[in-house]
């Protein structure tokens, strides 16, 4: 299998209102972000690749809430964790815990949300590590 769970990591150095696609506009304070999601399909994790390319403002199509998020100026994706042949998305993502939108990335599960905060983006860089290392 060539994907799996991944979790990537945002740096948000001041509080700012981002329009999350259906879900709306939402403040978020400034900090550390980790959205979990998964690969599971043909293309595996190439799919981080295409978030990557969206932070870094060299695609501009938006189809799920972490586009919205990660393609803001005021975003940096920091750091991406892997979880390699598991469907592990929503363990991961309730460890890490909940974060400022609810629904966020979690509209096909029961999951409250898949964006986790972390007072800043190296905590959040590590407990993404920790989690991500104990599957």
């Amino acid at each position: 299998m060539n994907g799996g769970t991944y979790t990537l990591v945002f740096s948000l150095p001041s509080a700012t209102h981002i329009e999350v696609g259906a879900l709306g506009e939402h403040r978020f304070p400034a900090g550390g972000y980790c959205y979990t999601g998964s690969a599971l399909g043909s293309g595996g994790f190439s799919r981080i690749d295409r978030h990557r390319r969206v932070a870094a403002g060299e695609h501009d199509v938006r189809h799920w809430h972490v586009d919205y998020f990660g393609s803001h100026p005021a975003t940096e994706l920091v750091a991406v964790e892997r979880t390699r042949g598991q469907d592990r998305e929503c363990a991961v993502a309730r460890t890490l815990g909940n974060g400022p939108v609810p629904g966020f990335g979690a509209s096909d599960c029961d999951c409250e949300t898949h964006l986790a905060r972390f007072e800043s983006p190296e905590l959040a860089a590590e407990r993404a590590a920790a989690v991500h290392d104990r599957q």
